[in-house]
């Protein structure tokens, strides 16, 4: 029943904000269509707002849930319109607290024991608070300064009912809306669901956390809190609590004398660091989760928190991608091209030269601005784009890289305007490649299989033996299907043999009935030689032949 409630709830705000005028880009069936045109919408008047504002105002109604949603579409501008996406970009995700006796009810619940023993201090009110978790602040017995993130009580039952919904309408989509088979809603809410289902998961965030905070171990470019695994549920995460300068103020950040052109190169290299050296890196890399250590102001330190959504690229998409930015700023677009059909990003009927010309109509007008005006993200975004036309499929993980690019690239670039992403990023993505097929990546390559080989070396004698047992198997195999298709074709050529005999004693014996006089009683004894000597051709073809077997 809360199901249909929340259906119908959906359909009331889908009214209020005349969200029909999407319907026009999907293909619906002429009995659907005329239920739609008497829909009660047509009740309601349109707004004076852009359908952008209108969608982003109708997903602020539905709830957290669809705002999240519409945050992750927003960095979808492969399926959204520009207007729509930089609408969605604006989704607030302000969500009431919940009491603090809650939070401390769940606390006690999580790690068994009272509040009172785990902590020193637990502030009962949260310092801030969004659609899945809120922040409180404590203290550890031995005087650690933490913050304790706890799971929103029943946010579970809530996004299941959500989703359900939201599965249903990508269903409709996918089965209706002329780009759904190439776009796969339903697969794009699967993702969505994953990832928010990962953030209900504290002991993965708390994961991801230990794992960044190794990749940058004592590195002067940013520092990751520490994670207090004692402290740890899947409901409950306790970490080192961190004070630093938010990097979207920029005017703290100036008071505070940072230099902001060495933060924005920084904040580029911590990206393609991420990226290629680790494959493991933090895709909600938004300004609210990014801090500012300026206690050196000319050489500030980044501080990450929220670690609920990372991404990792496989070593080929490593390759692939860097390969692609590199030949994008040299200009060789056929290599763009050739690199995204053997990723298989794009299918591999795709002609060449059809993607080569379409790729460089597209990026030409990018070089004609400054290196520094150039914007990576945007110009995956449009890369991304014009491959929509030769039916390239949706990467999630390039998805979560394209997003975490621009919005590394736009804080870069709100920090220090004349910020060079180029000039930052070629020299590592050269320096990359060069480790990874030179002698330095074959010798660590090496390095790393070499265990493997010599575990495996007493056993390399039997393989090898049963290796040559298996080829010659499959030699005689071979010979035996060979066999098999020459006696086939030895049929196949009798069987044409013997159909060409009897069409040719057809028409025989009807040249020898046409050839003899019927106007004799027994034209049987008057048919000429003619006829006799072509039926008589006809039986001996009609006759079987010996073959040899």
């Amino acid at each position: 029943m809360s199901r249909l409630l929340r259906l119908f709830r959906i359909g009331f705000v889908v009214c209020r904000y005349r969200l029909d005028e999407f319907l026009h880009l999907v293909r619906l069936p002429l009995p659907l269509k005329i239920l739609l045109w008497l829909a009660p919408w047509h009740l309601f008047p349109r707004p004076r707002l852009t359908r952008g504002e209108r969608l982003r105002m109708a997903l602020e109604e539905l709830g957290p849930i669809f705002i999240k949603f519409g945050q992750l579409l927003s960095t979808r501008r492969d399926l959204m319109p520009d207007d729509i996406a930089n609408a969605l970009r604006q989704l607030q995700d302000q969500v009431p607290p919940f009491p603090g006796d809650q939070a401390r009810a769940i606390v006690e619940r999580d790690l068994r024991a009272p509040v009172t023993e785990l902590f020193d201090y637990f502030e009962a009110e949260p310092m801030a608070s969004a659609s899945v978790a809120q922040v409180h602040a404590a203290r550890l017995p031995g005087g650690q300064e933490v913050v304790v993130k706890v799971i929103r009580p029943g946010i579970d039952k809530t996004i299941r009912q959500d989703i359900a919904l939201m599965y249903l309408m990508a269903e409709l989509l996918q089965r209706y809306w002329e780009d759904g088979h190439r776009l796969r809603p339903v697969e794009v809410v699967s993702d969505y669901e994953q990832t928010i289902f990962d953030e209900l998961d504290l002991q993965r965030e708390a994961a991801n956390a230990s794992q960044l905070r190794r990749n940058f171990d004592q590195s002067s470019l940013i520092y990751i809190p520490e994670v207090f695994w004692d402290y740890i549920s899947a409901r409950v995460l306790v970490m080192e609590r961190i004070h630093g300068i938010p990097v979207a103020d920029v005017e703290a950040l100036n008071a505070a004398g940072v230099n902001l052109k060495v933060l924005a190169e920084k904040g580029v290299e911590i990206f393609f660091t991420q990226v290629f050296r680790d494959s493991f890196f933090h895709a909600d890399m938004h300004p609210g989760n990014i801090f500012v250590n300026a206690e050196n102001p000319q050489d500030p330190r980044y501080i990450a928190i929220d670690f609920g959504i990372v991404g990792t690229l496989t070593p080929e998409d490593q390759s692939y991608l860097a390969r692609n930015l590199l030949a994008f700023f040299k200009r060789d677009y056929r290599q763009v091209a050739v690199l995204h059909i053997q990723s298989g990003w794009v299918p591999a009927t795709t002609r060449v030269n059809e993607f080569e010309a379409a790729i460089r109509t597209v990026c030409e007008p990018i070089f004609e601005k400054p290196l520094r005006d150039i914007s990576f993200g945007q110009f995956l975004l449009r890369l991304f784009q014009t491959a929509r036309r030769f039916d390239m499929t949706v990467q999630p993980q390039l998805v979560l890289l394209q997003k975490t690019l621009l919005n590394v690239e736009g804080l870069g670039r709100q920090l220090y305007p004349d910020l060079d992403l180029w000039q930052t990023a070629h020299p590592f993505l050269e320096n990359w490649m060069k480790r990874r097929i030179g002698p330095q990546g074959l010798f660590k390559a090496f390095e790393q299989q070499l265990p493997t080989w010599l575990e495996q070396a007493p056993e390399m004698p039997q393989m090898l033996h049963d290796a040559i047992g298996q080829l010659r198997a499959l030699d005689r195999f071979n010979q035996s299907q060979e066999s098999g298709i020459s006696r086939l074709r030895q049929d196949l050529r009798r069987n044409e043999s013997g159909r060409r005999r009897y069409w040719i004693a057809t028409l025989c014996f009807v040249a020898a009935w046409l050839g003899s006089d019927q106007a004799t009683l027994s034209w049987l004894q008057q048919l000429p030689l003619q006829s006799w000597l072509l039926a008589a051709i006809g039986i001996y073809l009609i006759l079987p032949r010996r073959t040899d077997s």
